[in-house]
């Protein structure tokens, strides 16, 4: 019988063997982890679509910042759930808000932990829309002010990096000049330069309180048929400043971060979401799925294709799992 020269399975064959030709790695330092800041004190109530992940008031909070540090993960990303919403979103730009409060809070306890924070209007506004409204349409040009501020008075308390996810057309270059000017030139913008406009992130909505009263969003975030598309907006972010390009959601989006990596430069994210992570928990409480293998296959996936950082709500499991 003829055999051919080259047999994969010789290096297939033991452990470490196939530690010595793995092509991609995960490490912690990959890993941001997302948390839900809420008002109060003493609050950590579950969310029902999201098992292990909770909304949590600020002392709760710095707790998990802490755990998280000691873990190794070089990162969380916040998301704040204020008490009052409006029709303009102004709790995302009160220097007390829930968000500017807990990044005070995590810098004060843990000042190495890198804070990042999402910019964007939905959390804020009584109708769930990221930006303000011009009848019941979102308003581009309007809205950019608002998130200048917003990520102006993130800056000012302290964020390490911030991360407009709103996708209004010129909100990087508008957000860069406005930090060049007010002497935050030091600070980097991770973009959500490529969101779609997903059914993926159905539990978030749950998680943040951002559903939208009317309507949905597909009138500015991307159209899931368009890929070539995602290359001209992360292109446009790198041209108005963007350091960082995020992909949102990650797996069902992984052709779309392979041509982005083929193409640019720049660090790439990926945002494994709360359906991706809701999804994957459902089949691993049924027992269809073995947890350690499952997820870090899902994680070793999005980084081959291309990914530098991935934010993934499985951060801190997957953080003990390559700690050993």
């Amino acid at each position: 019988m003829y055999f051919p020269i080259t047999r994969g399975r010789r290096l297939r064959r033991t452990a470490s063997l196939r530690r010595m030709v793995r092509e991609t790695r995960l490490s912690v330092d990959d890993l941001i982890y997302p948390m839900f800041s809420t008002v109060g004190k003493g609050v950590k109530r579950p969310i029902a679509s999201m098992p292990g992940i909770f909304q949590q008031s600020v002392d709760h909070i710095v707790k998990e910042a802490k755990e998280v540090h000691g873990l190794g993960i070089p990162a969380v990303i916040l998301f704040g759930i204020p008490d009052h919403k409006d029709a303009t979103g102004s709790g995302a730009i009160a220097a007390d808000g829930i968000i500017q409060t807990t990044i005070r809070a995590i810098k004060d306890a843990v000042p190495e932990l890198t804070v990042i924070t999402d910019v964007c209007l939905c959390e804020y506004t009584s109708h769930g829309h990221c930006g303000i409204l011009k009848g019941e349409e979102v308003d581009n040009d309007a809205t950019l002010p608002v998130l200048v501020e917003e990520a102006l008075s993130h800056a000012e308390a302290g964020a390490d990096m911030v991360a407009p996810s709103d996708m209004m057309d010129g909100r990087v270059g508008a957000i860069r000049e406005a930090l060049d000017e007010a002497d935050y030139g030091h600070l980097p913008i991770m973009a959500y330069a490529v969101k779609y406009a997903s059914a993926f992130y159905g539990p978030f909505r749950e998680a943040a309180e951002s559903t939208p009263a009317f309507g949905d969003r597909r009138g500015y975030q991307m159209d899931p048929a368009n890929g070539r598309e995602g290359l001209i907006e992360a292109a446009m972010d790198v041209e108005e400043g963007a350091d960082i390009i995020m992909v949102k959601p990650a797996m069902p989006y992984l052709d779309v971060l392979r041509t982005l990596r083929d193409e640019l430069d720049q660090p790439l994210a990926a945002y494994q979401v709360s359906g991706e992570y809701s999804m994957l928990k459902g089949a691993i409480e049924r027992g269809w799925f073995d947890e350690e293998r499952v997820v870090m296959e899902s994680l070793t996936a999005i980084r081959r294709a291309g990914a530098d950082l991935i934010l993934t709500y499985f951060a801190k499991d997957a953080a003990r799992w390559l700690n050993g």
